[in-house]
C-alpha cells in the first residue's frame, strides 16, 4: 500500500510540474538590440536583419546586421546550442526601406524568398542577401538591383561563408560537418 501510494504521489507531482515551452516568437528590434558578430547597434545600419533563436536560451535571440551573417551562423558547424527558429525582415513589408528596414516585420527564413547577387550591401559593407515574403516583390528588387531569387536551401554555402572560414581542402572534417549542416533542412 505504501508503494502504491508513494508511486502516486510521484506520479501526481509529475504531472503538476510547470512544462514551459521556449517561445520562438521573432522579437521586435530595439534600440538596445546588438549584432552578434559586430556587437554594434542594430539601428545604426541600414539594410534586412536577422534573429536566431537556440534551444535552451529563451529571452533575447541572437540578432545580426546583416541577413547574410544570419545566414552564415545557422550553416557554420560550431553551435553551442540547436536553433529553433530563424527570423529575417520582409523587405517587401508596408513601410520597410533600406535605412529602416523595419522593428516588427519579420518573417520565417525557412519561407523568405531571397534575392542572392544584388547590387546591394547589408549593414556592415557586405554583399546582402534580401528576403522577401511575397516572390513577386522579390522578383521586382531582383529586375531593379540584379540578382536572382532563390530559396533558403539554394543559396550557395560561398555566398555566406567568409572566406576565411570557408572550405580550403586542410579539414576535412570541417569541411564534411559544413555540407552536413547545409543540405539539411531546418526544423
Amino acid at each position: 500500500m505504501k508503494h502504491r501510494l508513494a508511486l502516486a504521489l510521484i506520479l501526481l507531482m509529475a504531472a503538476c510540474r510547470d512544462e514551459t515551452v521556449q517561445s520562438t516568437a521573432a522579437v521586435a528590434l530595439t534600440p538596445d538590440a546588438v549584432g552578434h558578430f559586430c556587437q554594434m547597434n542594430l539601428l545604426e545600419h541600414p539594410g534586412p536583419k536577422g534573429q536566431v533563436h537556440l534551444e535552451g536560451l529563451p529571452g533575447t535571440p541572437l540578432f545580426f546586421s546583416q541577413v547574410r551573417d544570419t545566414i552564415a551562423y545557422a550553416r557554420l558547424p560550431e553551435q553551442s546550442h540547436p536553433i529553433l527558429a530563424i527570423w529575417v525582415n520582409d523587405m517587401g513589408a508596408p513601410g520597410a526601406t533600406w535605412d529602416d528596414p523595419g522593428a516588427t516585420n519579420w518573417i520565417d527564413a525557412r519561407r523568405a524568398h531571397y534575392v542572392v547577387g544584388a547590387a546591394v550591401e547589408g549593414g556592415m559593407g557586405a554583399p546582402e542577401i534580401v528576403p522577401f515574403a511575397d516572390p513577386a516583390a522579390a522578383l521586382a528588387f531582383a529586375a531593379e538591383h540584379g540578382g536572382a531569387v532563390m530559396d533558403l536551401a539554394q543559396i550557395p554555402d560561398a555566398l555566406v561563408i567568409p572566406p576565411d572560414t570557408a572550405e580550403t581542402g586542410d579539414d576535412a572534417d570541417y569541411a564534411r560537418r559544413l555540407r552536413a549542416l547545409s543540405n539539411q533542412p531546418e526544423g
